[in-house]
């Protein structure tokens, strides 16, 4: 372990006081959250200074970014998207920096020949249905903060002027292709490549999906509210506007017309892990029950012939017609499966990525001919001594949890153990290849994917009031490690990213003593106010609304900031922070932070990392193998983890 932080940068304790629905509400490093405040530069110049004097002398932090570059040098594929007879698919290639936009053999997109820098990003592409043109949308230093722009696949030039404020925008061509719906600033837009001015086709305060059928008639429009959405169709070749098929109903439901020309839509409505209905275009409003999935739904493909259901427990194959069960698409292993893709027409062919634990990412093509799934491509593959097997323990309700520990063959005792978790937004974490948790595994360590409630199957039961769920199963999980020898509280630590940093950060103030050392990345903190920055606003249907007060009151008695207290022995903490992060403001980092260094009374560390140069989204290779890297290594020296030299 380093030596201890003897004293830390100097923040300012305001004597702010708050009296909100009731409750004294302290404040005392609200002046954090203005980042072009001189006191705060002065405080986050300080912090880089400390964590730079501390980062050089973690032992391990050279030899874990070599081994985290060697298991990330296997690549990346993705499933292919055809296109007047062209494949598009996106790769990464060992060293490449970002994945790069192929058709075909034939590299059309290269985020590094746009910017050299390798600070760009591409954030998605859409192909024109005869493949001569794509909507591509790129941003950088991971704002997300994207700008359409529009490229000929044969010249290599771009056309037109760029779009800006199409963020998350889908895109979707009709047939011509020389026409596409998009989303600008919240607007459903057409465009027409010929014609100055957008059609504006809706507006409302959500984040959209858009889907057209592959004969060009038919418009789905999704606007997403938290865990519902609103939906509408329009048929094209009437003058009549979007029809509006579901309003105000809390389900989420996805709709699609077929290229068999039926419409098929998958809804919660009556099914709180899914269903999938079909009807008719023309008389949208009238489904029928066609299959209900004994697993929650994550992707769906149309075949001659069949339907394809993705499910975390796999892909299984049921009858177009009767929806009856057919058969199971047999897997390399247990894993997780993605990204269904087809024929634009239909056909018996579709392909899906596969991954597990140890195995890189690659994609399968099943025929329903044959019945058999193929390797179709791969990235070339490091392989990774490591083994992994499932646990179960229960949260204090008696509700199931559900753990995956990976660790090398033959591992017995108490070893140094990586507790991850996320917890929320329907996002179930799934067996999937990581550099991050290999790396930590080849050193002797145990790494654990705890499968809170909040996920795809149990979202409701770890949302607003049902919040602390999230949190009892992830302890829970900590305790079954500890109780059954797998780790000790002294070689035990936690990391989560985002919504799993809140969840990293809610355990280790409700529960200081099980755990050495934690990785906040990017998380929520101050729940009172997290409303009000970022993308906050959007998230109230997940958490609640600080200005409600019930749901005050719910967040209060979890929010890891306001729950910090002086003189607890609180785990080591590393904060990862990106500079350009627009969806969870840095804000809760830098108060969370100085709460944590104010009032710890332990030896471990308490630091900040800053990467001002990246956003809440992956950015370039390096820059990912050098935050994982510092990670592990922090992580290590504070949970006992020896490298071997």
């Amino acid at each position: 372990m380093p030596d201890s932080v003897q004293s830390y940068p100097c923040a300012e304790r305001l004597p702010l006081v708050e009296q909100v629905h009731g409750h004294t509400i302290a404040d005392p490093y609200r002046w954090l959250e203005d980042p072009e405040s001189s006191e705060t530069k002065r405080w986050l110049a300080a912090q880089d200074e400390l964590w730079l004097n501390q980062a050089v002398t973690l032992s391990g932090r050279y030899q874990f970014r070599h081994r985290v570059k060697a298991l990330s040098n296997v690549g990346t594929v993705s499933t292919p998207s055809w296109h007047g007879g062209r494949c598009f698919t996106l790769r990464r290639d060992p060293g490449q920096q970002h994945p790069v936009l192929y058709d075909g053999r034939r590299a059309i997109l290269d985020p590094m020949v746009i910017d050299p820098s390798g600070l760009t990003t591409l954030d998605a592409w859409q192909p024109a249905p005869d493949g001569s043109l794509v909507a591509f949308q790129i941003s950088r230093g991971g704002t997300e903060q994207s700008v359409l722009h529009l490229l000929d696949v044969d010249t290599g030039e771009l056309i037109g002027e760029p779009i800006d404020g199409c963020r998350y925008a889908p895109v979707a061509w009709l047939p011509d292709g020389k026409s596409f719906y998009y989303v600008r600033f919240r607007q459903v837009r057409c465009r027409h490549l010929e014609v100055a001015d957008d059609a504006i086709v809706l507006s409302t305060e959500a984040s959209y999906g858009l889907e057209l059928s592959a004969d060009g008639r038919w418009l789905t429009i999704s606007a997403a509210r938290g865990g519902a959405n609103d939906l509408w169709l329009q048929d094209l070749d009437s003058a009549e506007p979007p029809r509006p098929i579901q309003q105000s109903i809390d389900a989420l439901t996805v709709m699609s017309v077929g290229p068999d020309g039926r419409l098929y839509v998958v809804t919660t409505k009556d099914a709180p892990t899914g269903k999938i209905c079909v009807g008719d275009p023309n008389n949208p409003l009238i489904w029928q029950d066609l299959v209900t999935p004994d697993a929650p739904l994550t992707g769906l493909a149309i075949l001659d012939g069949a339907l394809l259901l993705a499910s975390p427990a796999g892909i299984a194959v049921h009858d177009l017609q009767t929806g009856a069960h057919v058969s199971d698409v047999a897997l390399p292993g247990i894993g997780s499966v993605g990204s269904l893709t087809t024929l634009p027409d239909g056909g018996p062919q579709a392909w899906f990525s596969y991954t597990d634990s140890v195995t890189p990412s690659a994609v399968y093509c099943y025929d329903h001919t044959t019945g058999l799934a193929t390797l179709w491509s791969q990235p070339p593959g490091v392989a990774a001594e490591a083994e992994s097997q499932q646990l179960v323990t229960t949260s204090p309700d008696g509700t199931e949890i559900q753990l995956l520990v990976t660790a090398k063959p033959g591992i017995h005792g108490p070893r140094p153990a990586l507790l991850y978790g996320y917890g929320g937004f329907g996002q179930t974490l799934t067996p999937t290849y990581s550099a991050f948790a290999l790396a930590w595994v080849e050193a002797g360590g145990v790494f654990v994917t705890a499968n809170t409630r909040g996920g795809i199957d149990s979202h409701q039961a770890g949302t607003l009031d049902r919040k602390q769920n999230v949190f009892d199963d992830f302890i829970a999980a900590a305790e079954h490690l500890i109780a059954t020898g797998w780790t000790t509280a002294e070689q035990l630590s936690l990391c989560g990213e985002s919504n799993g940093g809140l969840l990293v950060a809610a355990a280790l103030t409700q529960r200081p003593e099980l755990f050495a050392a934690a990785v906040c990345s990017a998380p929520l903190t101050d729940m009172l106010r997290y409303e009000l920055s970022g993308l906050g606003e959007r998230w109230v249907p997940e958490f609640g609304s600080a200005k409600d007060p019930a749901q005050f009151e719910n967040l209060l008695s979890y929010s890891p900031y306001h729950r910090v207290s002086e003189g607890v022995k609180y785990p080591a903490v590393l904060f990862t922070v990106f500079g350009n992060d627009t969806r969870v403001d840095p804000l809760h980092s830098r108060k969370m932070c100085a709460a944590l260094q104010h009032a710890t009374a332990s030896e471990g560390s308490v630091l900040f990392r800053l990467d001002p140069h990246a956003g809440h989204a992956s950015g370039s290779a390096s820059q990912g193998i050098g935050l994982a890297a510092d990670m592990l290594a922090f992580l290590a020296d504070h949970t006992g983890l020896r490298l071997s030299s």
